[in-house]
């Protein structure tokens, strides 16, 4: 066999492949195999046709293409690897001659990973914010959990802000009230927006027994999006009493004996989120410095794919869930389709970009993942998903995706190599050491793309469905 490569562009490739016809053997002996094995002549033992009469009952083209078909994969994937390339995707193949007995030779056009430059990334400065927690953040810290500890006693007098009233709803949609759209004893905290737009003002001012109609449009069910003419009835009105902010309540609400052990614990906590938030930005605004610095092309096939899939995800899974469509989502960010698109292209290019410039720190620092870290890896994973650590594991096993999590945990170690190597400065212009950061998940900021489960071993089956039929 003999390939050359034309480059056609930094990000795709033409190979030109020859295959002496001696060399096709094997996938013609097997061809041979397959097809006795499927028909049946008279006369002749099932698998025991000779291969004269086949090509004389079925034809030699036949014989052929079956042999082509199992052969182009093999010849596909030897080419690669004697060009080095890291193929994207599925290659493009094209038979351009096939001589029974003297030659195959056919092209396929792949994009490939760009070869990249990495230049010297220790200059890199970046600013973060200081890690600053005042008595205000304190004291709302505290508020919030008092509020977690709040009581209701029912009032004989009409419902105002902040109090806790049981309702009665009843949706209409074109004068029909909707099967899904009836709820009793619904408990509801004025001024909370948790149910429907307008639902505050209709109860306001309301007393046990009382009842009001108002329009919203409805934000989940069978006519989500549409408005309804939405009665509201309340049964009991309940007055949120908080307890008071003494070392009772710093017994009540938590393991500490004082109200000042409480409020210096809030304080650390809060310390360690906004040390973790400071971490989180120092890896983003390193890696948009990083990606400043490196000239990366992008595969515009890789890119539609990936633009195409995070469409798909949002519109399908996130919204979905949420009851909404793409239109309701883009007037409720104030967004047009327009400015959606562009985001969303921005996004798939950034995200193609990290993974390529990280995937070349990886080679460059000869990065290794061990199996504790893949562990550690996939726990966090798990728990983002929702799913138990074995469940998560099993999916991702038989879903073949243990290179795709091994990558994600190499560039996330890629990342914080070059987020030790950069100087960090919080604003108010101190030096930053996050090396004492141990659970910053690096691999998360550095947002890897959908496009990785498309690279090696695909390419030889789209070689081998290029050629069916």
């Amino acid at each position: 066999m003999k390939s050359a490569v034309e480059t056609l562009n930094p990000t795709r490739v033409r190979l030109t492949v020859e295959v002496p016809f001696e060399e096709l053997k094997d996938s013609l002996d097997a061809a041979y195999k397959k097809i006795n094995q499927q028909v049946t002549v008279k006369g002749f033992r099932k698998g025991k046709i000779p291969a004269r009469v086949i090509d004389q009952r079925f034809g030699r083209g036949a014989v052929l293409e079956e042999a082509v078909n199992d052969a182009l994969p093999k010849f596909y994937t030897e080419a690669v690897n004697e060009a080095e390339l890291s193929p994207l995707g599925q290659p493009e193949v094209d038979i351009t001659e096939l001589k029974d007995g003297e030659t195959l030779n056919f092209t396929a056009e792949v994009d490939i990973r760009p070869v990249l430059e990495i230049p010297d990334y220790s200059g890199i400065e970046v600013e973060v914010d200081a890690v600053e927690v005042s008595d205000e953040d304190v004291e709302k810290a505290v508020e919030q959990l008092r509020e977690r500890f709040a009581s209701t006693s029912p009032v004989e007098r009409a419902a105002e802000d902040g109090d806790v009233v049981t309702i009665d709803l009843q949706a209409k949609v074109d004068g029909e009230v909707l099967e899904d759209g009836v709820a009793e004893g619904v408990s509801y905290t004025i001024g909370s927006g948790e149910l429907l737009d307008g639902i505050d003002d209709a109860v306001k001012g309301l007393s046990a027994g009382e009842e009001a109609t108002f329009t919203s449009e409805l934000k989940g069910g069978s006519a989500a999006g549409k408005e309804a003419e939405v009665t509201v009835k309340v049964t009991q009105v309940a007055a949120r009493e908080l307890p008071e902010l003494d070392d009772d309540f710093a017994q009540l609400a938590s393991e500490f004996d004082t109200l000042e052990e409480l409020k210096a614990d809030s304080r650390k906590r809060l310390a360690d989120t906004k040390q973790y938030d400071q971490a989180t930005q120092a890896q983003e605004r390193v890696l948009d410095k990083l990606l400043e610095l490196v000239e990366v092309p992008v595969p515009e096939k890789l890119l539609e794919d990936e633009i195409n899939t995070r469409k798909h995800n949002l519109e399908h899974h996130q919204l979905g869930q949420m009851g909404l469509t793409l239109d309701k989502y883009l007037e409720l960010q104030g967004k047009t389709a327009e400015e959606f698109e562009t985001e969303t292209r921005e996004a798939a290019v950034k995200g193609i970009k990290t993974q390529f410039v990280l995937d070349e720190l990886v080679k460059q620092e000869k990065l290794n993942v061990n199996q504790e870290e893949l562990t550690e890896h996939l726990m966090r994973r798990a728990a983002s998903s929702g799913m138990s650590p074995d469940q998560f594991a099993q999916a991702v096993v038989e879903g073949g995706q243990v290179p795709l999590l091994v990558g994600e945990v190499a560039r996330g170690k890629a990342l914080a190599v070059v987020v030790e190597a950069a100087t960090v400065k919080d604003t108010n212009g101190e030096i930053v050491d996050l090396n004492d950061e141990e659970e910053t998940e690096t691999a998360e900021a550095a947002e890897a793309p959908a496009a990785e489960a498309t690279e090696g071993a695909e390419a030889p089956e789209a070689a081998e469905e290029k050629t069916e039929g």
